[in-house]
């Protein structure tokens, strides 16, 4: 059992080959999950759908017991919000739910842990190292418009004839988010309402904080050894919070 323990460790906290190319691959696996959420709901519900949701669940939960099992207090790892969600998510292609869609959406979320796998892209490209708060941004705002979008879809196919399928739902979702708004879809009753409510105001600030990540100066992620101010301009000398002298890494003269 032991070795078993350790051999999860170092897969899921490593830094070998074979570590990286595993974590790369639950990434690859996170985002076809994603991808089959989307592409399922137009199809018709079929033994090949249920079986497909059951192979998702499986793994699904294999990788969450496993990293339950690796950690140093599993007990607070359980009742860790994004934790709660995958269970949530596993349970929904397991078991044939209403709000499916939404539900497994909640499995996105696993998104804001590849922390480490971000790490190592800023480590290993010059080009993420310099545009990673707008990757993180549009990350950010990604993951708010699919969950949102599942939201929307579960909450509504039933009962409005406007909402058939997921791009429906998608469409209605990014028109309210940037407050376009053509009319053409719209959620009755006071929890439609609520839901258009917090699309556009927590949609619209995920979007400035895109846009003004985008639009500002560029700056590079650099410690300064004196204060720790980890924001400077690219061609910085000094840090300009201390004086400091920095040592920026560049390319060379161009």
């Amino acid at each position: 059992m032991h070795n078993k323990l350790d051999t999860l460790r170092e897969l899921y906290e490593g830094h070998s080959p074979r570590s990286h190319r595993f974590r790369d691959s639950l990434l690859i696996f996170d985002l076809a999950a994603i991808i089959y959420v989307i592409v399922s709901s137009f199809w018709t519900p079929n033994d090949l759908l249920s079986w497909i949701n059951r192979m998702f669940g499986v793994l699904v939960l294999a990788d969450l017991t496993a990293r339950i099992a690796i950690s140093r207090s599993p007990a607070r790892e359980v009742i860790r919000p994004l934790t709660l969600a995958e269970i949530v998510a596993a349970i929904s292609f397991l078991i044939p739910l209403g709000g499916g869609a939404f539900l497994r959406a909640l499995r996105t979320l696993r998104l804001l842990q590849t922390y480490a796998f971000l790490q190592r892209l800023r480590g290993a490209s010059t080009w993420f190292r310099r545009n990673d708060e707008a990757v993180m941004a549009a990350t950010n705002l990604a993951i708010f418009i699919f969950v949102m979008t599942g939201v929307v879809y579960d909450t509504q196919h039933w009962s409005n004839p406007h909402i058939t399928n997921y791009a429906d739902a998608l469409y209605f979702t990014v028109t309210t988010l940037t407050t376009t708004g053509f009319g053409d879809i719209t959620l009755p009753g006071i929890f439609g309402r609520m839901i258009s409510l917090v699309i556009m105001i927590c949609g619209v600030t995920l979007f400035l904080r895109l846009a003004q990540v985008l639009f500002r100066p560029t700056r590079v992620r650099f410690e300064c050894a004196s204060c720790g101010l980890m924001r400077h301009d690219h061609d910085a000398v000094h840090c300009k919070a201390c004086g400091n002298l920095l040592h920026i890494k560049d390319e060379g003269a161009v």
